[in-house]
Order: C-alpha cells, then structure tokens, then sequence
C-alpha cells in the first residue's frame, strides 16, 4: 500500500470517532481538516534576532484555537508524531537531522469539569523531545518530562490562590528547557502568528476586499508551537567549515520542514476506554513552505500532496505542473481571467518581458533560449544544473517560482539583481539570495550565513526577500556596485521565514512576476529607450496589498518570539 493510500486509510479511522475539535484556516487539505491535533499551520525559520549564533525554527499545529474553548481546550495529541527536518547536504538525499516529539497528558483531578482548579490541571501535558542525527534511523531521548504550559484560561484559574497561583508569564519561561547540547525548546499554546484576510483571499480572490474592511481572520486566536533555538554549530553538514566564507555561503544552507503522523490502525474500545492504536507510523500532514498546499495544489489533489515527503515530491512531475502554472496566474492576466478578480487588478504577470518572453499562464517563459549562447555558462544552462529550470515548453514559471518553492535559488547568473548586468537579464549581477539545495522538493530553506536586519532598523521590512531586491536596485547605498553586500531582508522570506514577514503578499507578488523583474526580465510597459525599471507595472506591484500587513500581537524580543497566546477572558469574540 502506498503512502498516500495509507495516509487515507489512517484518517478514515480517525473520522469514526470524530473530534469536538473547531478548526479553521490552516485546514490545507480535505482529510487533515478533520485532524486538527495532527494539522501543521505553519513553519519559520530564522536566525535569532538576539543571539546570531543560534537558528530559531518554529513548527506551529491545530488551526484556528478558540481561547475560550472549554470546557475540552486545545493541546498537543497523544499518539502523534510531531516532528520538524532538516536538510543540510545536498549530495545526501533525505533528512540529516531530524527532532521528534511525542506528548503525553494527564488528568490531575478527574472529578471536576474545570480545566484548572486548586492547582490541578485537566490535561496537564507534557513532552518527550528525541533527536535524529541519522536521518530518522536512530533517536536518543535528550528531554524527558518537558512541560507544557496550560492554555491561559482566565484570571481565576492561572493567578488566583483556587487555581495555579503564579502568572502566565512564569509559566511560559518556565517551560523553556536547555538540552545538553545547546538546544533551547519550548513547547505550548501561543497567539496564532500568521495573518491574513483568509475570509477575503478565498472569496475567489477578493484581497484587499472591494467592499468592506479587510479583516485578519486569525487575530485573538491561538494556535500550538514547538519552537526549538539550535546552535548553528549543530546545524551544519559535515565537512562545513566553522565560519561562512560569505554572507551567502552555499555550505550553510538547510532545508527546514515539519511533519505529524499516526499509527496507520485505530481500534474502537468500549464506551469510557480509549482507542487503541497500532501499526506503523504514517504522515498524515507536513508542510515546508507556507500557502503551498492551500494556495498553489488544487483540491483534488491537496490530500497526496499531504502523504508525500518533500524527496517523494521531488521525483513527482505531476505536482511541478501547478508551479510551472499556477491557477492564481490565471488571474493576474486581462486576457485570461484578470478581470474576473478586481481585488488582483494591480498584480500583472509580464506577456512580453524585453519584447520578447512571455509568462502568461501555459506560455514559454525562458525556454525559447534553451540550448543558445545566451543561457551558455548560467543556472539554465543544462550543463550546469541539467534541466531543472528549462524542462520543457509551456512550463511558463519553471524558472522562478518553481525553483522558489523547490530547489531554492542559486546565487548564480541569471538569479542576480539587474544591478551591474548592463541591461542583460542573463548576465552577473548583484547577488541577494542564495538558498539553493536541490535535493528535496518543499522546504523553506535558509542561508545560515545571512546576517540579521535588527527588527528595530529602519531597513527592517516584511516584504522580506522583496524589499532587499528594491534597496539593491533602487537605493544609492547600494545599487552603485555589483559587489556582494549586505542588504537589510536579504534574511526575510523566501529566505527562511521570520515571524513578522508578510508572506500571503510576497508570494502573491511572485506569482505576478516580482521576482522576475528582480533580475532584470522587467514589466511590459520598460521602455529601454529610457532604460527606468520604475514603470507602473512595478509600482502597482511592489505596493499592492491584502490589507492585512501586521500580526494582531507584538512579538517578543528574546526565545520563544511568539506572543503569549489570548486569554479566554480578553478576546472581542465574547
């Protein structure tokens, strides 16, 4: 039986018995919309703001938390696997590291309703942390017993002398663990990260809302995180050096994901007794990269997607297909759909980049030049990375936005600032990302050698990747020289992900060519007789937005970053 089959048979069982759980967005595919405790919502992957010497990696699970969702609250599932991988070397396929964790709760008092009383929890939770360095053959426990904060009920049950008698920022430091080796692990209920106007952007793409105010459909809700701060020391492939060699040192880069599976067999009990589960272990959700599953894979095929792993993705040519050309492309063009969609009406894909390439959804793109001496030397060279970036016609995006989600970008002509190519998109240019590692399909993948941007710089942006790309083309400190520099966001997503970036945006730019005129292959209305990048068609991009740009939550300055998560009695919802 196949992973996909198994995942299905896993998650029919789970349907028999149900879950009281609500759950919302996140929900990326039909069979794990009805799992919540097993449902990845996010991944964020960055170096720490106050210790550069660390990575902070944040794998977050079950949708959509309701504060207020007693008397059954949210908390980690029995019985599952959560696990967050990492992939260091490009030469080995599959996992060098990989951290699981495994939890395990309690009833302290079962003869109340309440979930806090007199110092019991109801389900007072904990965790076991194991770590694979091995990729996945072997584990060594290397925290027993870790605590789980409760969910932040209310006054009474968390401060008061008839509940827990301290405050809910003692219990969140409290649950910081330090392993042996350096590692700093927190695990918990926190203030939902991610925002966006879900109800807008799935209103068949009505985001900014053309009527009404844009809404944040996940402020005061909560989800829960595992967050993990390793030593870059821990995180490095064998045979890398202990300094990078440049601020985009290609050996420091990982491949960062998250994973949840169950038993493959679940076993009815008598009514009181808990089920019984069994058989082997089987990926029921993961995710790499955020919106892929949600946005990118269409519903029918959201739940195989689930199953596969990012290697098992990468020999699949079935799913590169939605990336070549992706359905929200279809919107971004008036002589497709565009004017179907006014809320995109900013957001225009290039159909005659230089005169000449053509991006539009089922077109060629860059492949009209596969095999010339225009590509001779570069990333699309076959030569150099086979046909990884000019598979074939009709495979319109297949050198920007499938290598974004895919293999990462090579710090290599052409994936260079047009900054210093002299008009010549194919030619060395400014560098500004280097993420490349090419053996696995969805990751979010960072260059732990990229420097931090102070979160109080006035540089600091959540356009990310995005905003490093107009400082390098734009601003005189530096678009003077084709010199590799620092650029403040050039550790912003797509290079890794930090909490504050803007990613619903960033990806709804790509998707309409950003990255494309990044490097030079610029909108349709450049007139080279000027030579200006800075055409409408850039501005409207560049300054598009959903609405939504902030979390509803300050994040913190020191580990775990998160917010602590919203109180039951605080939020507007009651």
């Amino acid at each position: 039986m196949n992973s996909f089959k198994k995942a299905v048979c896993s998650l029919a069982g789970l349907l028999l018995f149900g879950s009281s759980l609500m759950a919302s967005s996140h929900r990326e595919a039909p069979l794990i919309a009805n799992d919540p405790l097993a449902d990845n919502t996010d991944v964020y992957a960055f170096r720490s703001p106050d210790d550069p010497n660390t990575v902070t990696i944040i794998a977050n699970y079950i949708p959509a938390e309701f504060p207020h969702g007693g008397p059954n609250y949210y908390t980690f599932g029995e019985n599952i696997r959560y696990e967050i991988h990492i992939d260091n070397d490009a030469s080995v396929p599959g996992d060098e590291i990989v951290y699981r964790f495994t939890f395990q709760r309690e009833n302290e008092d079962p003869t109340t309703f309440f979930n806090i009383r007199l110092g019991a929890q109801n389900l007072k939770t904990t965790y076991t942390m194991e770590r694979s360095t091995d990729g996945g053959a072997s584990f060594q426990v290397i925290i027993s017993d870790g605590i789980v904060p409760p969910n932040d009920i209310g006054a009474r049950s968390i401060e008061s002398g008839v509940g827990l008698g301290t405050t809910y920022a003692d219990l969140m430091s409290g649950a910081i663990s330090m392993t042996g080796d350096g590692e700093k692990v927190f695990c918990g209920p926190v203030d939902d990260p991610f925002y966006v106007d879900l109800g807008g952007i799935f209103d068949l793409g009505n985001s900014p809302r053309q009527n009404g105010p844009n809404k944040d459909a996940l402020a005061e809700f909560n989800t829960h995180t595992i967050a993990i701060q390793v030593p870059i020391s821990l995180l490095l492939k064998d045979g890398a050096p202990a300094s990078p060699s440049s601020i985009l040192d290609a050996d420091y880069v990982i491949g960062v994901w998250a994973s949840a599976s169950r038993p493959a067999v679940r076993t009815l009990g008598a009514p009181g007794e808990a089920p019984e589960d069994s058989g082997e272990w089987i990926q029921v959700s993961r995710l790499g990269m955020p919106l892929t599953n949600e946005a990118v894979i269409p519903i029918g095929m959201k739940d195989y997607w689930n199953a596969l792993t990012p290697y098992e993705e990468l020999e699949d040519t079935l799913l590169d297909e939605f990336f070549y050309n992706p359905e929200l492309a279809l919107y971004m063009d008036d002589d497709l759909f565009g004017g179907a969609v006014p809320a995109f009406a900013q957001l225009r894909i290039q159909r005659n980049s230089l005169g000449a390439f053509d991006f539009g959804f089922g077109q060629d793109g860059l492949f009209p030049l596969k095999g010339s001496d225009a590509v001779a030397g570069t990333a699309l060279d076959d030569a150099v990375f086979g046909t990884l970036l000019l598979p074939g016609p009709g495979k319109a995006r297949s050198a920007d936005l499938w290598p974004i989600f895919h293999t990462g970008v090579p710090n290599f002509p052409p994936y260079q600032l047009a900054t210093g190519k002299g008009g010549n998109p194919l030619a060395e240019g400014k560098p500004f990302i280097n993420n490349f590692l090419p053996n696995g399909g969805d990751m979010l993948r960072l260059n732990m050698a990229t420097p931090i941007t102070p979160r109080d710089d006035a540089d600091f942006s959540p356009l990310g990747i995005v905003q490093a790309a107009v400082l390098g083309l734009t601003d005189p400190r530096f678009n003077g020289t084709a010199d590799l520099e620092f650029i403040p966001n050039m550790d912003g997503f797509p290079n890794g992900r930090r909490l504050e970036d803007d990613v619903t945006r960033i990806e709804l730019q790509a998707v309409a060519g950003v990255a494309l005129a990044a490097i030079g292959l610029w909108y349709d209305d450049f007139d080279p007789d000027t030579g200006n990048p800075v055409t409408q068609d850039l501005i409207d991009v560049l300054t598009y937005s959903t609405g939504v740009e902030a979390n509803d939550k300050p994040f913190s300055n020191s580990f775990p970053y998160v917010a602590a998560p919203w109180r039951g009695t605080e939020t507007d919802e009651q």
